[in-house]
């Protein structure tokens, strides 16, 4: 029988009184893709960082080769040949993405830099080398990971939700790339909540339930509902589909909106026009990096225009007013990147409550009311099923799944008339994506008007109502989800048809 690469026996690891793993049995085989499969809060990515180094096992013991090993930090991982992406980004945002390569591999920066083109492209991976990173959006930080762990030809890699945030002719190109490294000797540990994925590309699977193996099994040998449910542990419910609504008030209108972002490495949005009418739910497509970010913030208010009447909320010009004054009139907003922009990592649940639900009787003449903070946030806890122990849990220490749900959970309750969601299910399980995805369509088909931005096409086509894509800065005509096919939206993504148009 052949050596496996990397074994675990028994391995756990506690945080306070949260049992994150316990007693893990895994081994990875030479040339294999391994899936790790489980819930959010399940202990997949607390797995993962134990056999990166990030963080130590409290018991049970890890070998590399049949040869027993120690992995004390990341840095001994890497030079014993594992790499790890990871879900939540690990780059230098003031640095520029050839400077963060250096951190972990020698070189000169030209050299880097073309090495990281090369494999961009044949990896469908793009990104400028010498753009800084907080210029970047979630897809190109992504790539950006991707290509560092490639550049230090791993004989193990980690990736956890590596297509979260890619089109999908990207991840096409990802899964020829993951099994050509296969192919080499390379052997990989992939977590991914797309079950469609995991039978694709996978040959083993492991399945963990909270914190515990509860199965290994070859995931092509069964279908994807069966694996939802060993993976979760009940079956999902069906969705319930919108219902006709009469058409409601335009609750957000862009007229013509034109906009050159002071960020050289930004981009230019040109006269974007789109409408969201109570009962309604629009949806943007686009590969990550057309100007999706630009949008966000204009629209959320973090940018403001210097020119009025081209966005208007609840019939309000709002083009100059401040995120406050947004929110007051009945707007929400969840945006793509959770740590820092969503919540703020330190503090804990019901303090991220606070943020944005203030002036829902959180706050009393200045002062914090801690009752209610608490109250609300163990609301949210219950109603969106986030797995923590409690509302005084910091909001870092949660799995991104769970912080989602719990950010998502948090907008909702504030009973806005327009929500904005970027990326509504990025890394979240089976289960809480269909239960977000199923809230939303409730929430509309009560009325309320919300906009979706999403690189997912297949959650655009089960929620939303009318998809206008993005491109280069430009958005295409509002298209009727249920008269569009995929390749329609695809055409739009990759420009073809908006060139079509303009000849």
């Amino acid at each position: 029988m052949e050596t496996p690469l990397l074994s675990l026996s028994g391995i756990s690891k506690s945080y306070g009184q949260v049992r994150a793993n316990q007693d893990i049995d895994l081994s990875v085989a030479p040339r294999s893709i391994h899936a790790i499969l489980g819930e959010n809060g399940a202990g997949k990515s607390t797995l993962m960082k134990l056999i990166y180094g990030v963080e130590q096992p409290d018991e049970g013991s890890m070998a590399w080769n049949g040869q027993p090993i120690t992995l004390a930090s990341p840095a001994v991982a890497r030079r014993q040949g594992i790499g790890m992406v990871f879900q939540h980004f690990s780059l230098f945002e003031t640095l520029t993405v050839v400077e963060n390569i250096q951190l972990v591999m020698s070189g000169t920066k030209s050299a880097l830099a073309e090495r990281m083109r090369a494999l961009g492209q044949e990896f469908g991976l793009e990104v400028d080398p010498f753009a800084h990173v907080h210029a970047l959006s979630v897809g190109e930080r992504q790539r950006v990971e991707i290509i560092r762990c490639l550049m230090t030809d791993p004989k193990l890699l980690i990736l956890d939700e590596p297509t979260s945030v890619l089109p999908p002719q990207a991840v096409t190109r990802l899964f020829e790339t993951l099994r050509r490294l296969r192919d080499g000797g390379v052997s990989i540990l992939l977590i991914s909540h797309k079950l469609e994925e995991i039978q694709a590309i996978c040959d083993r699977a492991t399945i963990l339930r909270a914190g515990r193996v509860t199965g290994h099994l070859d995931p092509r040998d069964h279908d994807e509902h069966t694996l939802a449910r060993m993976m979760i542990g009940r079956d999902i419910p069906e969705p319930v589909p919108a219902e006709p609504v009469d058409e409601g008030d335009k609750q957000l209108e862009l007229i013509g909106l034109d906009y050159a972002p002071e960020d050289p490495f930004g981009v230019s949005l040109e006269r974007i026009t789109l409408s969201v009418r109570g009962g309604e739910i629009l949806g943007i497509a686009g590969i990550s990096g057309n100007g999706q970010a630009e949008l966000a913030a204009l629209i959320s208010g973090e940018t403001r225009l210097k020119t009025p009447d081209r966005i208007f909320m609840m019939g309000q010009d709002v083009g100059q007013m401040s995120v406050s004054a947004r929110r007051r009139l009945g707007f929400a907003f969840v945006p793509e990147e959770r740590l820092g922009r969503g919540a703020v990592p330190e503090l804990s649940l019901s303090l991220n409550g606070i943020l944005t639900a203030h002036r829902h009787g959180l706050v009393r003449k200045g002062m914090i009311n801690r009752k209610s903070a608490e109250g609300f946030a163990r609301a949210c806890i219950a109603e969106y099923d986030v797995r923590t122990p409690g509302p005084e849990a910091e909001a870092g220490a949660l799995s991104g799944g769970n912080l989602q749900k719990f950010i998502v959970g948090r907008e909702i309750m504030l009973h806005p008339k327009l929500l904005f969601v970027a990326q509504p299910t990025w890394g979240v399980d089976i289960g809480a994506a269909t239960a977000i995805r199923q809230r939303l369509i409730e929430l509309r088909n009560a009325g309320m008007a919300i906009l979706v931005i999403s690189e997912e096409l297949e959650e655009l086509f089960q929620l939303t109502d009318h998809i206008q894509v993005l491109h280069h800065g430009r958005l295409s005509p509002p298209l009727v989800t249920r008269d569009t096919r995929p390749e329609d939206v695809g055409r739009y993504m990759i420009g073809s048809e908006t060139g079509k148009r303009a000849s």
